[in-house]
């Protein structure tokens, strides 16, 4: 199987890189968002300039970009991936979406005789690299099947959660949790340093309590040593994540009044300059 991806950014890179590792032919768009990829051409990766280029090249493309209006641009656009589909070429769309732009899209690509799966990930661009990323996959299961031994390469769990379209819905809801997790214990942990109590103190009790959990894992360092490393994700990816789940919640006529408050505060974070901060200097940036 040949495979295609479009996104080479941190997340993308890794699975590029591991795609390769796994023994498939890989073409990758030649973008100027990309990460640096001599060493992906090193391992015989080619290049095309465009979406349609790459599709026309393979048998199953990867989407590794943005959002949503990526997303749509990259299929539907001009030299779009959708124009250039063979009968049976699967797209698998591994972004961050609103589950009915996917579901629109999908029908794009089945309209064109191709085959579509969203596919997001979750944990961060170090799992990517290590090829040990979780996806939550939504579409039909024969689809799944005929992608798996791609989605081996960069993969620990593969998790079939449902129609096309749950993909992205589960990730929304997954996101929500874990940004709004980490969203409340940067506010307590910028609470506690304002008011004198020491960082090893703040840490030790929340980890013996209810506060234990991938959140604290994730800012412990942060907290200690003001080193926001362990999650190179930026306030304003967070923001979008967030405000894609109000969106999906407001659609269907769902309570959103934390998802609300949590896209405020991080929001006036971003708003204030530093929607390329790292989230764990959010327990920095809390503070008055």
């Amino acid at each position: 199987m040949r495979v295609g991806i479009i996104g080479v950014g941190l997340m993308g890179h890794g699975i590029a890189l591991n795609v390769l590792k796994g023994g498939f032919s890989l073409v990758i768009l030649d973008h100027r968002g990309n990460q640096p990829v001599d060493d992906l051409i090193e391992m015989g990766a080619d290049q095309r300039s465009s979406p349609d280029a790459v599709t026309a090249a393979v048998d199953l493309v990867i989407l590794c970009v943005t959002g949503s209006a990526q997303v749509e641009e990259v299929l539907a656009g001009d030299a779009g991936v959708v124009s250039a589909l063979k009968p049976g070429t699967i797209v698998v769309d591994c972004s961050t979406a609103l589950p009915g732009s996917t579901e629109r899209m999908a029908a794009l690509v089945a309209a064109a005789g191709g085959r579509f799966l969203d596919a997001p990930m979750t944990r961060l661009a170090k799992q990517a690299h290590e090829g040990t990323l979780n996806i939550l996959v939504g579409g039909e299961a024969e689809v799944l099947d005929a992608a798996r031994p791609v989605l081996d390469t960069f993969t620990e769990n593969i998790d079939h959660v449902g129609a096309v379209g749950f993909g992205h819905r589960m990730k929304l809801l997954h996101n929500y949790v874990s940004i709004g997790h980490m969203a409340l214990l940067a506010e307590a942990a910028a609470q506690a340093a304002e008011t004198g109590v020491e960082p090893q103190v703040f840490v030790d009790v929340l980890a013996k309590g209810g506060g234990a959990g991938a959140a604290l894992e994730r800012l412990r360092k942060c907290i200690l040593t003001g080193d926001a490393s362990d999650v190179p994700f930026a306030i304003g990816n967070a923001i979008k994540d967030i405000d894609y789940y109000r969106e999906m919640v407001g659609e269907e006529a769902g309570s959103r009044a934390i998802a609300d408050g949590v896209s405020a505060a991080i929001g006036a974070a971003a708003k204030a300059g530093h929607g390329d901060d790292y989230v764990p200097e959010l327990t920095r940036l809390f503070r008055s």
